[in-house]
C-alpha cells in the first residue's frame, strides 16, 4: 500500500514470454499489492512464464483486442478492491521502476489519473522511437490539445495511473476493443473533469519490445482524430456520443466465457483453445 491506498499493477500481455520476467522483476514491491496479468490468446508461453512468477492470470480464450484486455485488466482490479490501478505493459518498452511515483500522485490526492510521457524530455528518439512515430505522436497531440483544451506532451503512452473513482465512473464498454481504447480513455478522463497529472519516463525500442505495424498505426491515427472530433462535438452539444454519456455502460462486474482464470495447477491442456 502507499498511503493507505492499495495498489494493482494490472499487465496486459500479447505474446510477451520473452521480456515479462524483466519487467516483473524491475517492479516496486515494496508498494504493491498484487499484480494482475491478462493473456490477450496468445501463441507463446506467456500464461506459464506467468504461473512461473506467481501472478494472478487470467486468459483470453481467443484473441480480442488490447482494449478488451485493459477493460478485463481494470474491472479485475476493481473486483480485488483496488484502490489505484497502475497499467504497465509487459514488452518492458516502459521503466517499471516509476509504478512508485505515477501511483504516488494519485495516493497522496493530488491527480486522478498520471501518464508517464516519453516525450517530456528529450529521450524519446534517442530511446529508439522511430521518426515517422514520433512525428505523428507529435502532431496528433497538438491536434487533441486544440480540440479537447489541454496541455499535455503526449496521449499515446500505456503506462499510466488511475483511481478507482475514475474507473468505475468512465463509461469504458463504451469504448473500442482496439488500440484506440487507450486514446478514447485519456479522452474521457478529461471530459469528465478529472485531474491528469504527467511525469517524464524513458522508453526503450527493442526486437523484443511489442509494437504496432504502419498500418495499424495509421488505422490508430485516423481514430486519434475521430476522438478528438466526438469531442468537440460533444462539448458544443452538437452530436451526443456514447463514449461521453454519463449513463454509458461502465465496467461490468462480470465476465463471460471467453475469460478464464489461470490457476497454480492448470496445465496447457486445460486452458482452453488459444
Amino acid at each position: 500500500m502507499l498511503n493507505g491506498r492499495k495498489i494493482i499493477v494490472v499487465m496486459p500481455a500479447y505474446n510477451a514470454a520473452r521480456t515479462l520476467r524483466q519487467t516483473y522483476d524491475d517492479l516496486p514491491f515494496d508498494i504493491i499489492d498484487e499484480v494482475l496479468l491478462v493473456d490477450d490468446g496468445s501463441s507463446d508461453t506467456t500464461v506459464e512464464t506467468a504461473q512461473g512468477l506467481g501472478l494472478t492470470a487470467f486468459l483470453h480464450k481467443r484473441n480480442m483486442g488490447y482494449g478488451k484486455n485493459q477493460k478485463t485488466c481494470y474491472r479485475e482490479a476493481v473486483k480485488r478492491g483496488a484502490d489505484i490501478v497502475v497499467m504497465v505493459h509487459p514488452d518492458y518498452q516502459y521503466s517499471p521502476r516509476l509504478v512508485l511515483p505515477l501511483a504516488g500522485m494519485i495516493a497522496f490526492g493530488e491527480y486522478d489519473a498520471v501518464i508517464a510521457s516519453r516525450i517530456l524530455g528529450n529521450g524519446a528518439l534517442r530511446g529508439g522511437m522511430p521518426l515517422y512515430k514520433y512525428v505523428a505522436n507529435r502532431f496528433l497531440t497538438a491536434f487533441q490539445n486544440i480540440l479537447i483544451g489541454q496541455k499535455l506532451s503526449e496521449y499515446h503512452t500505456g503506462f499510466r495511473a488511475f483511481s478507482r473513482e475514475v474507473l468505475e465512473s468512465l463509461p469504458l464498454e463504451e469504448n473500442t476493443n482496439d488500440f484506440v481504447f487507450d486514446n478514447e480513455m485519456l479522452t474521457q478522463v478529461v471530459y469528465f473533469n478529472y485531474r491528469i497529472g504527467e511525469i517524464s519516463c524513458p522508453t526503450r525500442y527493442f526486437e523484443e519490445a511489442s509494437s504496432i505495424s504502419f498500418t495499424r498505426s495509421v488505422k490508430y491515427g485516423l481514430g486519434v482524430l475521430s476522438t478528438s472530433l466526438k469531442f468537440r462535438l460533444q462539448r458544443m452539444r452538437l452530436v451526443p456520443f456514447r463514449i461521453f454519456d454519463p449513463n454509458g455502460s461502465k465496467l461490468l462486474p462480470d465476465y463471460y466465457q471467453e475469460l478464464h482464470r489461470v490457476e497454480s495447477s492448470d496445465s496447457l491442456s486445460t486452458l482452453g483453445p488459444r
